[in-house]
């Protein structure tokens, strides 16, 4: 990250923010909620939303990191999906803002309102995360997991339409778009670890910029940020990415910071876990309880697991790529 709300000089909230986001429903929620968080701390700010659209509109859900940052900082800041948002953020550019974060646990939608265990022997899940597959396979070796494309919506319409015994999504995105009432059951960090960052809204600014670090700091969670800043530190250690399954969940109770890291084969069968805590009395103290984390998972083993997928992997087109909404 260039910079950090403490080491950038505050400044006053301008009058008029630009606010660039993608054109999804959960994309737009996200932008819409910074919206009002910002018109609260800020009474009479001007807020204009803009939609960042790629040519042709080909992938509207595409996350905003995924598409570049060339043209998109003619806008005041963008709000991502934290877990969308690259580990190396891009020099001029810094996390200014981290909202407080939503339930990052994973939620099973099945129609016939089975729960995970209920569901009959080879039963077809749907989802697009390889976090979620190998953990999946993990507590039920014998289910059929099927790739899951396209929006939190979408989603949903295709397990009600049958094509799937039941789908695993974010409960964050789905409590955001009003489907919490279709959620058959919770799925806890116990049993599926969150994706680095699930839950989390983060708003991405011009480093330096000291009127919209002004305007956006009073949005700024600590214990949030300090939380997914060690996720970060630790998916950044491991050189992970969307095509390795790797979860992590930080949680802290005052200044104590209790990180748990996953890293899981593609088939589940191979699986290190582990858990780091620290006094996380900065963002560098957080990180760097990430990064002691990361080398445990790596001596456990999980070393030779990242480098067989990484050997093995290919890479993804823009439409392969999930949408922001995926998780």
């Amino acid at each position: 990250m260039t910079g950090t709300v403490a080491e950038m000089e505050k400044g006053m909230a301008p009058g008029v923010l630009r606010i660039g986001t993608r054109g999804s429903r959960l994309a737009l929620w996200q932008a819409d909620h910074v919206s009002a968080r910002l018109a609260e701390a800020w009474p009479g700010l001007r807020i204009e939303r803009v939609i960042i659209k790629t040519t042709g509109d080909k992938i509207l859900d595409a996350p905003l990191s995924k598409i570049g940052d060339k043209g998109l900082f003619t806008k005041d800041l963008a709000v991502h999906s934290l877990k969308d948002l690259p580990t190396r953020i891009p020099d001029g550019l810094a996390l200014g803002a981290v909202l407080e974060r939503e339930d990052p646990s994973d939620a099973l939608i099945s129609p016939s309102g089975r729960t995970l265990e209920e569901l009959p022997e080879g039963a077809r899940v749907g989802t697009s995360s390889l976090r979620r597959r190998s953990q999946l396979l993990a507590l039920r070796p014998d289910l059929e997991i099927v790739d899951l494309r396209g929006n939190v919506p979408t989603r949903i319409e295709k397990a009600e339409r049958g094509e799937y015994d039941a789908i695993v999504l974010a409960r964050a995105g789905v409590k955001r778009l009003g489907y919490l009432s279709k959620v058959t059951e919770v799925l806890g960090p116990d049993r599926i670890l969150s994706a680095v960052g699930q839950g989390a809204i983060g708003i991405e600014i011009r480093a330096g910029d000291a009127s919209v670090v002004g305007s956006v700091s009073p949005l700024d969670h600590r214990d949030t940020r300090f939380a997914v800043g060690a996720e970060r530190a630790l998916l950044r250690r491991l050189e992970g990415g969307c095509q390795v399954p790797i979860g992590a969940l930080g949680r802290l109770r005052g200044a104590r910071l209790r990180l748990d890291g996953l890293v899981a084969d593609l088939d589940g069968r191979t699986l290190f876990r582990a858990t780091e805590e620290g006094d996380a009395i900065s963002e560098e103290a957080a990180a760097a309880i990430g990064l002691r984390l990361a080398e445990r998972l790596l001596d456990m083993g999980a070393r030779e697991v990242l480098e067989r997928i990484l050997a093995t992997a290919r890479p993804q087109t823009p439409q392969e790529k999930p949408a922001q909404d995926a998780e």
